[in-house]
């Protein structure tokens, strides 16, 4: 019987496991593919407090490390379903069945794709899913963004104070935006608005180089950019807890900001929560959050 599992080895789950062992409760952390999370696929962090200039992947491994020295257990296994038995949790994975007083869901969200080839080569070498990760890099050069919500407004707002240049490719001829944002961003003078679009292909070899866009007439037309930051949506990882966790429409676990889920003893950190912000330094956040909410609510069962 473990004091805590921890569901996902993201900078959250990693952060959360940090906490609970420091304060000595037995932890065992599983994740389904390798630790880091999507962090691993970022060139490097310039936005998070005394750590500049650091990859993705470098952070995470030290965060792993870290982690693995306190002596916390490590199992890469995927769970598929969790229970809730009142006084404890169980967690099943294809593999085994593991037992805890409380849980911390710290699965993620992935990124929606657009599908085209060379797309996630080029992750970190032109193709971001990230303004306020990675826009600094394209200081003075020309970048696009693809998407029709807020989040791609917003993202082109964002760059419009960076790029010389920004085109907002949009596959409809109307924006799911605020009408606030949106003309916002019809002002800006370095902001070209392609409705009706779609990115087709990715040019570039070892680097976007630029994009070609296919209007709803299958007209083609090249642009070129260094930088383009896709912002159709997210993938929360949530769909194996939905019998038992409120999730909202989207699929994001619904939680206050403490962390806490429908279900007492079951905690949220992450990406895969409902939240304004998605950075490393909220997943960090939430995880010491969560790791100390589940500690108290385990003091409280003694």
């Amino acid at each position: 019987m473990y004091d805590i599992i921890i569901v996902g080895a993201g900078p959250a789950g990693l952060t959360a496991a940090l906490y609970a062992t420091r304060a000595r409760k037995k932890v065992l952390v599983l994740e389904a593919l390798s630790y880091g999370g999507q962090i691993i696929n970022t060139l490097e962090i310039d936005n998070y407090p005394v750590a500049p200039h650091i990859s993705g992947f470098d952070f995470a491994e030290k965060l792993y490390n870290q982690v693995l020295e306190l002596g916390v257990d490590f199992k890469f296994e995927k769970v598929i379903e969790i229970k809730n038995n009142n006084n404890y949790k169980e967690v099943v994975t294809k593999e085994n069945t593991y037992q805890g007083k409380t849980l911390i869901l710290a699965t993620g969200s992935e990124n929606r794709k657009l599908g085209l080839e060379k797309e996630q080569d080029f992750v970190g070498c032109g193709v971001s899913y990230c303004a306020t990760c990675d826009g600094a890099f394209y200081k003075n050069k020309e970048v696009a963004v693809v998407g029709g919500g807020n989040t791609a407004i917003e993202d082109a707002l964002y760059l419009s104070d960076i790029a010389s240049r920004v085109y907002l490719i949009h596959r409809r001829d109307q924006f799911r935006a605020d009408n606030v944002s949106i003309q916002k961003l019809k002002d800006k003078k370095n902001v070209e608005i392609l409705y009706n679009n779609r990115v087709t292909k990715l040019i570039g070899d070892r680097k976007l180089e630029g994009i070609l866009v296919s209007d709803k007439n299958n007209v083609e037309k090249e642009i070129s950019i260094c930088g383009l930051f896709i912002a159709v949506g997210r993938i929360p990882e949530n769909e194996n807890f939905r019998k038992l966790i409120e999730l909202d429409d989207s699929g994001y676990i619904v939680s206050n900001e403490l962390c806490h889920t429908n279900v007492p003893g079951i905690f949220v950190a992450g990406d895969n929560r409902v939240k304004e912000l998605r950075q490393l330094v909220t997943a960090t956040s939430d995880g010491a959050i969560a790791a100390t909410e589940a500690i108290k609510y385990l003091n409280s069962l003694n």
